[in-house]
């Protein structure tokens, strides 16, 4: 994505801030969605997927973790799938056909990938990629980039109160 499809730019300054992002984006999503989240181990990605579960509607007796080693994490929520991928650890494009990418695709899901490149070579199209940064005091710095009318929507509906 390039600067010019920026549409947000967001400083969060702790966890609960970021999960608040997270939850926010999760009540605003009303159709299948896809994001792609990039930024540096540690950065909040994780952090932001268990708001995004809370608003989602996901049941709170799931722990929501980062997928690292499962590749893929499922969780039943309110009305979608949350499918929440962490392709860091695969090895080439090719391995997304053995992890079952293409069963999870469907009109309940809501699909969240960490380290998407693989599904970009792929030309698969994310509805929003969400890109993590840390700023001199290591605050968060969080650019949303939607893609497509469903992304731009869903980000022109967010109201982030710790600008």
């Amino acid at each position: 994505m390039t600067e010019k499809n920026l549409i947000k730019k967001i400083h969060s300054h702790t966890a609960e801030q970021t999960l608040d992002l997270g939850k926010q984006i999760g009540q605003t999503v009303s159709s299948q969605f896809s994001i792609a989240l990039k930024g540096d181990l540690g950065a909040g990605k994780t952090t932001l997927v268990q708001g995004l579960a809370k608003g989602l509607g996901v049941n709170d007796g799931y722990y929501i973790t980062s997928p690292t080693f499962n590749i893929m994490n499922e969780y039943p929520a309110k009305n979608f799938r949350l499918c929440h991928l962490d392709l860091y650890r695969l090895g080439s494009a090719d391995e997304l056909e053995y992890i079952g990418f293409d069963d999870i695709m469907g009109t309940d899901a809501v699909i969240v990938v960490e380290w998407p490149g693989f599904l970009e070579e792929m030309q698969f199209k994310f509805d929003l990629e969400i890109k993590f940064e840390f700023d001199g005091n290591y605050n968060r710095i969080i650019s949303l980039f939607p893609s497509g009318q469903p992304g731009i929507n869903l980000v022109s509906k967010l109201f982030y109160k710790y600008e």
